[in-house]
């Protein structure tokens, strides 16, 4: 996990060279992104140029420092949280690192039940915690997690689906309401999403419905409203759905 704040460097997230006296060589001590789960805290309160250093990372799977290439470990995911963009000392994401995230997962207050449940423990523990309490366990490894992706990318797409996934994404460039329209990695990672929706269903093929159900959490962080739209108060998440309604779905 990395706590991301406005002094926070590139430097401190990948790696630097330190000096050996004994060898008297520079050697590479690799950051905190060397690692298989990679937590960005509130990602958009570092500065745009620290929250850059995570893109070479995030796309191609290494780290170049003084022209040498350090591979990180696999799996390597990167997970963030952001504040909402109108909070005090926030800096937006460029929208080529929105891009690179799959996923854009909304967060609401929690359920009545779920959040009696979080005031209970915590008065019970006077808010502190203990690793010994960790209910938190393995249940997979490395090579497990690397096989169900080696599955989840054998899944089946028919021709249809294919075309359905890329009328929907011209869809996004030809609304009015959108500035920008979907990339092409979004139609990449909508077919990875909803490939992974088959396999958890059991399915060795990917349906329609599947890439419905991923539409939303792939493509609302990778589309842009017009100022008109913003104006209106109009959402990603409207102008996506209305297009799930329109665009012609494959039999």
């Amino acid at each position: 996990r990395v706590q991301m704040t406005p002094d926070l460097l590139p430097n401190d997230v990948t790696g630097s060279s330190i000096y050996r006296e004994e060898t008297r060589t520079f050697e590479f001590r690799r950051g905190p992104v060397f690692t298989h789960f990679l937590l960005a805290d509130e990602i958009n309160r570092a500065s745009a140029r620290t929250q850059s250093s995570l893109l070479e990372a995030m796309q191609e799977l290494h780290v170049t420092y003084d022209g040498v290439t350090h591979p990180l470990p696999e799996p390597f995911v990167t997970f963030a949280t952001q504040n909402p963009i109108e909070h005090e000392g926030t800096y937006p994401l460029p929208l080529a690192q929105l891009d690179r995230f799959m996923f854009k997962v909304r967060m609401t207050y929690p359920e009545p039940t779920d959040e009696i449940r979080v005031l209970t423990e915590h008065h019970a523990t006077s808010g502190l915690s203990s690793p010994e309490q960790a209910t938190v366990q393995k249940v997979m490894s490395a090579e497990e997690v690397l096989s169900a992706r080696r599955v989840i990318r054998e899944t089946f797409v028919r021709e249809e689906v294919i075309d359905y996934v890329q009328r929907l994404l011209q869809a996004t460039r030809n609304d009015e309401l959108l500035e920008v329209g979907a990339s092409p990695r979004s139609g990449l990672m909508l077919l990875m999403a909803a490939k992974s929706l088959a396999r958890f269903a059991g399915r060795d093929y990917v349906t329609p419905d599947d890439i419905k159900t991923a539409l939303l959490p792939v493509m609302r962080h990778r589309v842009v409203l017009s100022p008109s739209a913003e104006l209106e108060g109009t959402t990603s998440d409207e102008v996506l759905a209305r297009m799930i309604e329109f665009v012609e779905v494959p039999r």
